[in-house]
């Protein structure tokens, strides 16, 4: 999954060159999540509330790329299913890192796999502030919104702690979530990883036991 999430975020700036590419890129972000959220969710109701929260993400994200009648309206509605969606996945994929069996491998990457979803989560909910404060981002009346892309590296940013970039933060909304956000990332660092390194037993150590 980590690597999937990887590849999505490397290849997007090309694939959104293209109507194609932009119906693709969320297409490829819905499968990764369902099929993480089935691997560990391992039971049928977390494929069915990842599926409720996907698909409908998908749906509106499509009506907003072809131009329904209300694209705008459309792009809202897709963020918030996406957000949702990203949130859902995070708490099983959460769930699975912290269940008390050994340190695996898995686990190791299913942590990295969640710090690179809070940035895309936050970045997501980036987008939202944006349609309901179009210069919450520095953004002059008559500008074009910034893109997902430039939300994205600023949510990395934020997440670990290296700062925005260039992008100026104006709006009261934004700012408090650019503020949790910068907590958030410094608790996972600083408290997820202590916790895996101090829950997990170390395999020689089962072994003794």
């Amino acid at each position: 999954m980590f690597s999937s999430l990887v590849v999505l975020v490397g290849i997007a700036p090309f694939l959104t060159e293209t109507v194609q590419g932009r119906l693709l890129l969320p297409l490829g972000h819905v499968l990764v999540l369902l099929a993480a959220v089935a691997a560990v969710g391992r039971t049928v109701v977390p494929f069915v509330i990842a599926s409720l929260l996907g698909l409908p993400a998908l749906a509106f994200q499509v009506m907003a790329v072809l131009g329904g009648d209300d694209p705008a309206h459309a792009f809202v509605l897709s963020s918030s299913f996406f957000l949702a969606f990203y949130l859902a996945a995070l708490v099983y994929l959460l769930r699975y890192v912290f269940s008390p069996d050994v340190m695996t491998d898995d686990k190791l990457f299913g942590a990295a796999a969640a710090y690179l979803m809070l940035g895309i989560a936050w970045a997501v909910a980036y987008g939202l502030v944006q349609r309901l404060d179009p210069t919450a981002f520095g953004v002059k009346p008559g500008e074009a919104l910034r893109s997902f892309h430039d939300l994205l590296f600023m949510s990395v940013g934020y997440l670990t702690s290296n700062g925005p970039g260039d992008i100026v933060v104006t709006g009261p909304k934004a700012r408090t979530l650019a503020t949790l956000e910068q907590l958030a990332g410094t608790l996972f660092v600083a408290i997820l990883i202590a916790r895996l390194a101090g829950i997990y037993p170390s395999r020689g150590r089962v072994g003794r036991e």
